[in-house]
């Protein structure tokens, strides 16, 4: 997996951070189908960028076909089912999971060395993968988005008009099974006003890089000095 960028949407604020020696965060975010998370992660980007915050969104590795759309290595890295077992066994996933007879993990080593290299990398994964993320890394952040209602997560399910209402309400039963898991995670945000959801998960982000080793690394000499 050497070499293989983990995100291909834009990367911002990079050279800053990188040039003041931050370590990146690693922060999961889930919720249920329909809770907003993917629009709320995709807006993020550009919020963080404003206030100087390199940040990019985790691409996953999967078994699965690529779908009308979807471009390899922006969506997801589509290998066989072969090759990924043979990651597996390498030990090259820092999560995985199977998803309706397919696989889907996350690259190791280029999340770590993304982090490393100042930005702040999205999980876009859910309960399981965030227990399995905390077995390797002890510092990782969680947030769980949670809908305002029932009514409104059905809502916004039927409003994509794609599925008959038994799928809907296969969606909204695997919802509640997903949402019963919210108390494991740090941070919980109800995606009610998206602006005000989107700021909540950016404060969470934000608050992070005013942790006292994340300034200590950013400000050691200006540290030094305040000390005499």
């Amino acid at each position: 997996m050497t070499g293989v960028q983990t995100c291909a949407l834009p990367i911002f604020g990079l050279e800053q951070s990188t040039a003041q020696g931050i370590q990146g965060s690693l922060v999961v975010v889930s919720a249920p189908s329909g809770g907003g998370k993917t629009s709320l992660t995709r807006a993020l980007l550009p919020w963080l960028a404003a206030r100087g915050v390199a940040a990019e969104i985790s691409v996953s590795y999967t078994t699965r076909a690529p779908r009308a759309g979807e471009i390899p290595g922006e969506h997801y890295h589509f290998i066989t089912a072969e090759a990924f077992a043979q990651r597996v066994d390498a030990g090259d996933f820092l999560e995985h999971a199977e998803v309706f007879g397919r696989h889907y993990g996350t690259a190791r080593d280029v999340t770590e060395a993304r982090c490393a290299a100042g930005v702040d990398v999205i999980l876009d994964i859910d309960w399981q993968g965030l227990r399995q993320v905390r077995l390797h890394r002890e510092d990782v952040a969680s947030v769980f988005i949670l809908p305002p209602s029932v009514e409104v997560l059905a809502e916004r399910l039927r409003g994509r008009g794609q599925d008959s209402e038994q799928v809907i309400a296969d969606r909204m039963a695997a919802a509640r099974a997903e949402m019963r898991h919210y108390d494991e995670y740090e941070h919980v945000i109800i995606n009610d006003d998206f602006k005000v959801a989107l700021e909540a998960l950016g404060a969470i982000f934000l608050a992070r890089r005013q942790r006292q080793r994340t300034q200590s690394q950013q400000h050691a000499e200006l540290i030094k000095r305040l000390l005499g």
